[in-house]
């Protein structure tokens, strides 16, 4: 239900940005409960019983805000989501977040797949290539691929540019092919 997600994502990402708020601190909150709840099935269990009473849902949630320097805004999206029994979307809802504070801040995620481990200098050349052909900044996430043979693929959004030895091979069967 990727629509739940991105309606709780789009209402916190609302907060963030009018209150001039720290989009990573409220996404470093938001992991960290995420992963205390990955850590404890108790907590789960809790907090997605409907025989517990929200009251002392929310005073565990207080008891761990006040223990992990959460923020009250961060705090106030968890209770929404404990009482309204949306807790099994936090996952998707901080993956939603994340896109959409990057489209709100002028950030464009890109995928970059290559045959080897790019050196640092490499790295920056092809973010910043990125960067001027988007028009946006730039969050790279790098992944490799031996059967590339060399070369890299960059998959922005739904855009594939592949610069692979691979891609090109196949673009040359495909003339020959045509060819004949």
């Amino acid at each position: 239900m990727a629509s739940v997600a991105s309606t709780y994502a789009r209402a916190f990402a609302d907060v963030v940005v009018s209150a001039h708020l720290d989009a990573n601190r409220s996404l470093s909150g938001l992991r960290r409960i995420a992963g205390l709840i990955e850590q404890s099935t108790e907590l789960r269990r809790v907090w997605e019983n409907p025989a517990v009473p929200a009251e002392q849902k929310r005073g565990l949630l207080d008891a761990i805000v006040k223990r992990e320097g959460i923020e009250q805004h961060v705090r106030n999206l968890i209770a929404v989501l404990i009482d309204h029994r949306r807790m099994h979307f936090l996952t998707r809802i901080i993956e939603q977040l994340e896109k959409e504070l990057d489209a709100r801040q002028g950030f464009v995620e890109a995928q970059i797949t290559s045959a080897r481990e790019l050196a640092e200098p490499e790295r920056r050349s092809l973010e910043a290539q990125i960067a001027k052909l988007t028009g946006k900044k730039v969050r790279a996430r790098f992944g490799l691929d031996s059967s590339l043979l060399g070369g890299a693929v960059v998959r922005v959004g739904s855009t594939t540019y592949d610069g692979s030895v691979r891609g090109q091979l196949e673009k040359i069967k495909e003339v020959i092919e045509a060819g004949h």
